[in-house]
């Protein structure tokens, strides 16, 4: 075994199984930063508009586009969106800019099924092309997703994968010469951090990688 250096730092240890649950999900995605927000837009029965932020999401894979959104559940009930999800077999999912940032916090609002969310808020209606759900038409970037797999979290919920059918793009967004990478400084994204916190897009530091031996 191993002996640590001499400069190595004394750190405090929390076993998680040791403290409560809320406890657990702030220290957890207070240290986990800054995470990508998954505003997930559904349509639920009798084509009742859903969507609801969640920051348990990421990027999965690029062939296919995978993406995934971990989705818990309310006093033991499924969330409006997983349910959504699994009937549908469809979502979208808006990147929150600057722009939308207001409104995307408005819908975690615990709002009944039956309640259309992009009516209460205020949101404009988009109806994607190419899955079955709708979509917040003034977000610059929206993912068109299928229902992929999902993954059976137990109390903890579920883990959905989409797999990305299309990539709608505002006419702003332009992309970097000679590639398909979207200028982040132009969308502007908004991402969150612990508790009431967000953050914008602020300093860009590039680290060319290296290109070994």
């Amino acid at each position: 075994m191993q002996k640590a250096s001499a400069d190595a730092v004394e750190h405090r240890v929390i076993q998680t199984d040791e403290v409560a649950n809320l406890d657990r999900y702030q220290l957890l995605t207070s240290l986990v930063v800054p995470r990508p927000i998954g505003w997930v837009s559904t349509y639920g029965k009798n084509g009742v508009l859903n969507v609801a932020p969640f920051s348990f999401f990421s990027a999965v894979a690029a062939s296919p586009m995978l993406v995934s959104v971990s989705i818990g559940t309310r006093m033991g009930t499924p969330k409006d969106s997983l349910r959504n999800i699994l009937d549908q077999k469809a979502f979208c999912v808006n990147i929150v800019t600057e722009v939308q940032a207001v409104h995307m916090n408005e819908t975690s609002a615990d709002f009944p099924p039956e309640q259309d969310e992009f009516k209460r808020v205020g949101l404009p209606i988009g109806v994607a092309a190419n899955v079955n759900a709708p979509y917040v038409a003034n977000c610059p970037a929206v993912l068109e997703c299928e229902l992929f797999r999902e993954l059976n979290l137990g109390n903890a919920g579920s883990m959905i994968v989409g797999e990305v059918k299309a990539v709608r793009l505002d006419p702003s967004l332009e992309f970097k010469e000679d590639s398909f990478l979207v200028d982040t400084t132009v969308l502007k994204p908004v991402a969150r951090l612990g508790g009431s916190e967000y953050t914008l897009l602020g300093d860009i530091l590039v680290i060319p990688r290296p290109t070994g031996r």
